[in-house]
Protein backbone atom coordinates (compact mmCIF):
# COMPACT_ATOMS: atom_id res chain seq x y z
CA UNK A 1 0.00 0.00 0.00
CA UNK A 2 0.87 3.60 -0.42
CA UNK A 3 0.97 6.49 2.33
CA UNK A 4 -1.97 7.95 1.78
CA UNK A 5 -3.12 11.54 3.31
CA UNK A 6 -4.69 10.07 5.84
CA UNK A 7 -1.28 8.49 7.12
CA UNK A 8 0.62 11.14 6.66
CA UNK A 9 -2.16 13.57 8.95
CA UNK A 10 -1.78 10.40 11.36
CA UNK A 11 2.25 10.79 11.18
CA UNK A 12 1.97 14.40 12.50
CA UNK A 13 -0.09 13.47 14.56
CA UNK A 14 2.27 11.20 16.13
CA UNK A 15 5.00 14.11 16.46
CA UNK A 16 7.34 13.72 12.98
CA UNK A 17 9.86 15.67 12.88
CA UNK A 18 10.81 18.03 9.88
CA UNK A 19 13.65 18.94 8.24
CA UNK A 20 13.69 22.52 9.41
CA UNK A 21 13.00 21.49 13.05
CA UNK A 22 15.50 18.77 13.25
CA UNK A 23 18.13 21.25 11.59
CA UNK A 24 17.09 23.94 13.85
CA UNK A 25 16.39 22.68 17.33
CA UNK A 26 18.47 19.63 17.54
CA UNK A 27 21.65 19.23 15.03
CA UNK A 28 22.14 22.89 15.44
CA UNK A 29 21.49 23.02 19.02
CA UNK A 30 23.34 19.70 20.23
CA UNK A 31 26.00 18.82 17.19
CA UNK A 32 29.22 21.63 17.88
CA UNK A 33 30.75 21.87 14.46
CA UNK A 34 34.08 21.29 16.15
CA UNK A 35 33.07 17.97 16.36
CA UNK A 36 31.71 16.99 12.92
CA UNK A 37 35.40 15.68 12.28
CA UNK A 38 35.00 12.78 14.30
CA UNK A 39 32.14 11.64 12.67
CA UNK A 40 32.63 12.63 9.10
CA UNK A 41 35.90 11.15 8.96
CA UNK A 42 35.66 7.07 8.62
CA UNK A 43 38.98 6.40 9.92
CA UNK A 44 39.66 9.05 12.58
CA UNK A 45 35.89 7.50 13.64
CA UNK A 46 37.40 4.04 14.01
CA UNK A 47 40.51 5.10 15.77
CA UNK A 48 38.13 6.80 18.21
CA UNK A 49 35.86 3.31 18.51
CA UNK A 50 39.00 1.14 18.95
CA UNK A 51 39.92 3.52 21.51
CA UNK A 52 36.88 3.44 23.60
CA UNK A 53 36.62 -0.58 23.47
CA UNK A 54 34.15 -0.51 20.63
CA UNK A 55 34.07 -2.87 18.43
CA UNK A 56 34.84 -2.34 14.24
CA UNK A 57 35.29 -3.85 11.41
CA UNK A 58 39.05 -4.73 11.74
CA UNK A 59 41.34 -2.07 9.88
CA UNK A 60 44.10 -3.72 7.30
CA UNK A 61 45.43 -0.70 6.19
CA UNK A 62 45.45 2.77 4.77
CA UNK A 63 46.07 4.52 0.87
CA UNK A 64 46.86 7.94 1.57
CA UNK A 65 49.10 8.78 -1.31
CA UNK A 66 48.77 7.64 -5.25
CA UNK A 67 52.53 6.01 -4.25
CA UNK A 68 50.68 3.83 -1.79
CA UNK A 69 48.67 2.41 -4.43
CA UNK A 70 50.89 0.00 -5.28
CA UNK A 71 50.75 -1.46 -1.35
CA UNK A 72 47.56 -2.43 -1.78
CA UNK A 73 48.42 -6.33 -2.60
CA UNK A 74 50.55 -6.44 -0.06
CA UNK A 75 47.92 -4.77 2.42
CA UNK A 76 45.33 -7.66 1.22
CA UNK A 77 47.94 -10.60 0.51
CA UNK A 78 46.19 -12.96 3.08
CA UNK A 79 42.57 -11.51 3.11
CA UNK A 80 40.98 -12.56 0.04
CA UNK A 81 37.67 -10.44 0.89
CA UNK A 82 37.98 -7.06 2.40
CA UNK A 83 36.51 -3.47 1.40
CA UNK A 84 37.66 -0.73 -0.16
CA UNK A 85 36.11 2.69 1.90
CA UNK A 86 36.77 5.96 1.08
CA UNK A 87 37.32 7.72 4.85
CA UNK A 88 35.01 10.70 3.93
CA UNK A 89 32.63 9.81 1.54
CA UNK A 90 28.79 9.62 1.69
CA UNK A 91 25.92 7.41 1.42
CA UNK A 92 27.95 4.50 0.63
CA UNK A 93 29.21 6.29 -2.73
CA UNK A 94 32.54 4.49 -3.70
CA UNK A 95 32.54 1.49 -1.70
CA UNK A 96 34.54 -1.08 -3.23
CA UNK A 97 33.85 -4.77 -1.96
CA UNK A 98 35.70 -7.82 -3.06
CA UNK A 99 34.60 -10.90 -2.45
CA UNK A 100 37.37 -13.10 -3.70
CA UNK A 101 39.96 -13.82 -6.41
CA UNK A 102 39.57 -15.34 -9.97
CA UNK A 103 43.42 -15.51 -10.84
CA UNK A 104 44.95 -12.42 -11.01
CA UNK A 105 41.56 -10.31 -10.90
CA UNK A 106 39.89 -9.38 -7.68
CA UNK A 107 35.98 -10.37 -7.84
CA UNK A 108 33.46 -7.64 -6.25
CA UNK A 109 29.93 -8.63 -4.06
CA UNK A 110 28.06 -8.60 -7.54
CA UNK A 111 30.60 -10.70 -9.52
CA UNK A 112 31.79 -8.22 -11.57
CA UNK A 113 35.85 -8.79 -12.05
CA UNK A 114 38.82 -6.41 -11.76
CA UNK A 115 42.22 -6.74 -13.16
CA UNK A 116 45.15 -4.40 -11.01
CA UNK A 117 44.94 -1.70 -13.55
CA UNK A 118 41.13 -1.07 -12.74
CA UNK A 119 41.41 -0.95 -9.15
CA UNK A 120 44.41 1.18 -9.14
CA UNK A 121 41.72 3.95 -11.24
CA UNK A 122 39.77 3.23 -8.67
CA UNK A 123 41.74 4.10 -5.61
CA UNK A 124 43.53 6.98 -7.60
CA UNK A 125 40.19 8.80 -8.13
CA UNK A 126 38.83 7.82 -4.64
CA UNK A 127 42.29 9.79 -2.96
CA UNK A 128 41.60 12.73 -5.34
CA UNK A 129 37.78 12.93 -3.96
CA UNK A 130 35.57 11.69 -6.34
CA UNK A 131 33.14 10.65 -3.67
CA UNK A 132 34.16 12.68 -0.76
CA UNK A 133 31.96 15.29 0.76
CA UNK A 134 32.63 18.50 -0.79
CA UNK A 135 35.19 16.76 -3.17
CA UNK A 136 38.14 17.44 -0.60
CA UNK A 137 41.54 15.00 -1.00
CA UNK A 138 40.91 11.78 0.67
CA UNK A 139 42.06 8.37 1.60
CA UNK A 140 40.68 5.22 1.06
CA UNK A 141 40.50 2.53 4.22
CA UNK A 142 41.39 -0.78 3.69
CA UNK A 143 39.08 -3.28 5.80
CA UNK A 144 37.50 -6.45 7.04
CA UNK A 145 34.87 -7.88 5.07
CA UNK A 146 31.43 -8.07 7.10
CA UNK A 147 29.92 -11.66 6.72
CA UNK A 148 26.34 -10.64 7.34
CA UNK A 149 24.09 -12.44 10.25
CA UNK A 150 22.25 -15.35 8.69
CA UNK A 151 18.95 -13.99 10.73
CA UNK A 152 18.51 -11.53 7.44
CA UNK A 153 19.66 -13.73 4.94
CA UNK A 154 16.32 -14.27 3.92
CA UNK A 155 15.53 -10.39 3.67
CA UNK A 156 18.16 -9.40 1.83
CA UNK A 157 19.75 -9.41 -1.50
CA UNK A 158 23.61 -9.64 -1.69
CA UNK A 159 24.50 -6.32 0.22
CA UNK A 160 24.97 -6.23 3.67
CA UNK A 161 22.14 -5.53 6.13
CA UNK A 162 22.77 -2.55 8.59
CA UNK A 163 20.82 -1.35 12.18
CA UNK A 164 20.28 2.29 11.80
CA UNK A 165 19.59 4.29 15.46
CA UNK A 166 18.60 7.76 15.90
CA UNK A 167 20.19 8.53 19.18
CA UNK A 168 19.40 11.81 21.43
CA UNK A 169 22.30 12.77 24.21
CA UNK A 170 22.90 9.29 24.87
CA UNK A 171 19.73 7.66 24.71
CA UNK A 172 18.72 5.44 21.75
CA UNK A 173 15.20 6.80 20.37
CA UNK A 174 14.38 5.02 17.21
CA UNK A 175 15.57 2.14 15.12
CA UNK A 176 15.24 0.23 11.53
CA UNK A 177 17.24 -2.20 9.85
CA UNK A 178 18.15 -1.33 6.00
CA UNK A 179 17.69 -4.15 4.28
CA UNK A 180 19.50 -4.43 0.57
CA UNK A 181 17.96 -4.98 -2.48
CA UNK A 182 18.22 -5.49 -6.29
CA UNK A 183 17.12 -2.39 -6.82
CA UNK A 184 19.80 -0.51 -4.45
CA UNK A 185 22.33 -2.96 -6.15
CA UNK A 186 22.83 -4.71 -2.46
CA UNK A 187 22.95 -1.60 -0.69
CA UNK A 188 21.68 -0.97 2.63
CA UNK A 189 20.60 2.88 1.50
CA UNK A 190 17.08 3.98 1.28
CA UNK A 191 17.59 6.25 -1.28
CA UNK A 192 19.10 3.86 -4.02
CA UNK A 193 15.81 1.65 -3.38
CA UNK A 194 16.55 -0.37 -0.04
CA UNK A 195 14.34 -1.54 2.34
CA UNK A 196 13.66 0.29 5.73
CA UNK A 197 12.24 -1.57 8.52
CA UNK A 198 11.16 -0.47 11.95
CA UNK A 199 12.70 -1.71 14.87
CA UNK A 200 10.41 -2.19 18.19
CA UNK A 201 13.32 -0.63 20.60
CA UNK A 202 11.96 -2.71 23.48
CA UNK A 203 12.14 -6.01 22.16
CA UNK A 204 14.53 -5.77 18.84
CA UNK A 205 11.94 -7.35 16.81
CA UNK A 206 11.60 -6.15 12.98
CA UNK A 207 8.21 -3.87 12.07
CA UNK A 208 6.58 -4.12 8.32
CA UNK A 209 9.27 -2.27 5.78
CA UNK A 210 8.59 0.83 3.69
CA UNK A 211 10.52 1.31 0.09
CA UNK A 212 10.12 4.36 -0.87
CA UNK A 213 7.15 5.64 0.09
CA UNK A 214 4.89 2.41 -0.44
CA UNK A 215 4.80 0.20 2.93
CA UNK A 216 5.42 -3.49 2.28
CA UNK A 217 4.94 -6.39 4.19
CA UNK A 218 7.55 -8.84 2.39
CA UNK A 219 10.91 -8.19 0.60
CA UNK A 220 10.52 -7.73 -2.96
CA UNK A 221 13.61 -9.78 -3.43
CA UNK A 222 13.08 -12.72 -1.44
CA UNK A 223 9.25 -12.45 -0.54
CA UNK A 224 9.73 -13.53 2.54
CA UNK A 225 8.00 -11.52 5.31
CA UNK A 226 9.85 -8.76 6.95
CA UNK A 227 7.94 -7.53 10.37
CA UNK A 228 8.97 -10.51 13.23
CA UNK A 229 12.67 -11.04 13.11
CA UNK A 230 14.47 -10.92 16.37
CA UNK A 231 17.52 -8.90 15.61
CA UNK A 232 20.03 -11.25 17.18
CA UNK A 233 22.78 -9.22 20.37
CA UNK A 234 20.01 -6.24 20.45
CA UNK A 235 21.03 -5.18 24.11
CA UNK A 236 24.46 -5.09 23.32
CA UNK A 237 23.23 -3.13 19.82
CA UNK A 238 21.55 -0.84 22.10
CA UNK A 239 24.50 -0.09 24.59
CA UNK A 240 26.72 0.56 21.70
CA UNK A 241 24.66 3.25 20.43
CA UNK A 242 24.28 5.02 23.98
CA UNK A 243 27.95 5.26 24.25
CA UNK A 244 28.41 6.87 20.93
CA UNK A 245 27.31 9.59 22.86
CA UNK A 246 30.36 10.03 25.40
CA UNK A 247 32.31 8.78 21.91
CA UNK A 248 31.78 11.92 20.22
CA UNK A 249 30.41 14.73 22.08
CA UNK A 250 27.42 15.23 19.69
CA UNK A 251 23.81 15.24 21.01
CA UNK A 252 21.87 14.01 17.86
CA UNK A 253 23.55 11.73 16.11
CA UNK A 254 22.73 8.27 13.29
CA UNK A 255 25.09 4.95 14.70
CA UNK A 256 25.00 2.38 11.57
CA UNK A 257 26.10 -0.95 13.09
CA UNK A 258 26.10 -4.34 11.25
CA UNK A 259 25.63 -7.74 12.51
CA UNK A 260 28.75 -9.67 11.53
CA UNK A 261 28.02 -14.02 11.53
CA UNK A 262 31.65 -14.18 13.37
CA UNK A 263 32.16 -10.76 15.25
CA UNK A 264 28.90 -9.97 16.34
CA UNK A 265 28.12 -5.77 16.11
CA UNK A 266 30.00 -3.67 14.63
CA UNK A 267 30.14 0.16 14.36
CA UNK A 268 30.19 0.44 10.59
CA UNK A 269 30.03 4.72 11.13
CA UNK A 270 28.65 7.62 12.42
CA UNK A 271 26.32 10.25 11.42
CA UNK A 272 25.89 13.96 12.81
CA UNK A 273 23.02 14.91 10.16
CA UNK A 274 21.11 11.23 10.05
CA UNK A 275 17.84 11.55 7.84
CA UNK A 276 14.14 11.51 8.70
CA UNK A 277 12.89 8.52 6.64
CA UNK A 278 13.51 6.44 9.59
CA UNK A 279 9.83 7.83 10.91
CA UNK A 280 8.35 6.00 7.72
CA UNK A 281 9.35 2.84 8.70
CA UNK A 282 8.42 3.25 12.09
CA UNK A 283 5.41 4.74 11.38
CA UNK A 284 5.90 6.87 14.72
CA UNK A 285 7.46 10.75 14.50
CA UNK A 286 11.04 11.36 16.18
CA UNK A 287 9.67 14.71 18.03
CA UNK A 288 7.44 12.80 20.56
CA UNK A 289 10.16 10.44 21.64
CA UNK A 290 12.63 13.69 21.77
CA UNK A 291 10.35 15.86 23.72
CA UNK A 292 9.88 12.91 26.54
CA UNK A 293 13.62 12.51 26.60
CA UNK A 294 13.65 15.84 27.06
CA UNK A 295 11.02 16.09 29.52
CA UNK A 296 11.72 12.99 31.70
CA UNK A 297 15.47 11.84 31.01
CA UNK A 298 18.54 12.26 33.46
CA UNK A 299 21.31 13.23 30.78
CA UNK A 300 23.71 11.88 33.83
CA UNK A 301 23.06 8.79 33.69
CA UNK A 302 24.92 6.02 32.90
CA UNK A 303 24.61 3.97 29.31
CA UNK A 304 22.64 1.02 31.08
CA UNK A 305 20.40 3.05 32.57
CA UNK A 306 19.69 5.42 29.53
CA UNK A 307 19.03 2.28 27.50
CA UNK A 308 16.28 0.70 30.17
CA UNK A 309 14.52 4.31 29.62
CA UNK A 310 14.29 3.95 25.70
CA UNK A 311 13.22 0.21 26.21
CA UNK A 312 10.67 1.13 28.51
CA UNK A 313 9.32 4.33 27.46
CA UNK A 314 9.53 3.57 23.66
CA UNK A 315 8.11 0.56 23.02
CA UNK A 316 6.63 -0.63 19.59
CA UNK A 317 4.42 -3.39 19.38
CA UNK A 318 5.23 -5.37 15.92
CA UNK A 319 1.95 -4.76 14.03
CA UNK A 320 0.87 -5.37 10.14
CA UNK A 321 0.21 -2.93 7.86
CA UNK A 322 -3.31 -1.53 8.35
Amino acid sequence: MRLSFGRARQLADEGVLGLNKRNGDYILRFNARSRYPLVDDKLRTKQLALAANLAVPPLYGVIRTHHDIRLLPEIVRDHPQFVLKPAHGSGGDGIVVIAGRSGSRYRTISGALLDAGELAHYLSNAINGQFSLGGIQDVVIVEYMVKFSPVFESLSYQGVPDVRIIVFRGYPIMAMVRLPTRISGGKANLHQGAVGAGIDLSSGRTLDGVLGTEVITHHPDTTNPIAGVRVPAWDTILDIAARCYELTGLGYIGVDIVLDRDRGPLILELNARPGLAIQIANRQGLLRRLQICEQRADFDAPAAERVAFARREFAHPVRGAA
